[in-house]
């Protein structure tokens, strides 16, 4: 019996979804692993500019360990989250090229598009302009 229901609980864990594996920020926006180089910003609500930039680079710096010039990229802009089914997400890298994407050049960024980026450091930067609000 108590076989069966250590069995059972084993079972149980691993039904658990994959947003158990969140990383939640200092802000409180959740960040999952999309695959081995991908990983997905789902803020609360449909979160703004900033709280993606600075979740991606809190992210890419404390779990992946990223250095502070290191770059970070957008893979796919706004869209329905793949790893919750909340509305909105945007998905990151630090690995463009093993991601798909093609780097921008430029220092213009007017959204999510793929490809865009900034270092972990500019990213940072976003946190101190949402703590602002």
């Amino acid at each position: 019996m108590k076989n069966l229901l250590c069995a059972a609980g084993l079972t149980c864990l691993s039904a658990i979804p994959a947003a158990a594996d969140a990383f939640t920020t200092t802000r409180g926006v959740r960040v999952l692993p999309v695959n081995d180089t991908i990983y997905e910003v789902v803020p609360r609500g449909s979160g703004g500019t900033w709280d993606y930039w600075c979740a991606a680079a809190e992210y890419a710096r404390r779990v992946l360990d990223a250095g502070w010039m290191d770059r970070f990229y957008v893979v796919r802009g706004r869209d329905v989250s793949v790893t919750t089914g909340r509305r909105s997400s945007v998905q990151f890298t630090l690995y463009p090229k093993r991601s798909g994407v093609e780097p921008k050049t430029g220092w213009l960024s007017l959204g999510f598009r793929p490809g865009e980026s900034m270092s972990v450091q500019q990213g940072y930067g976003y946190c101190v302009e949402a703590a602002a609000f």
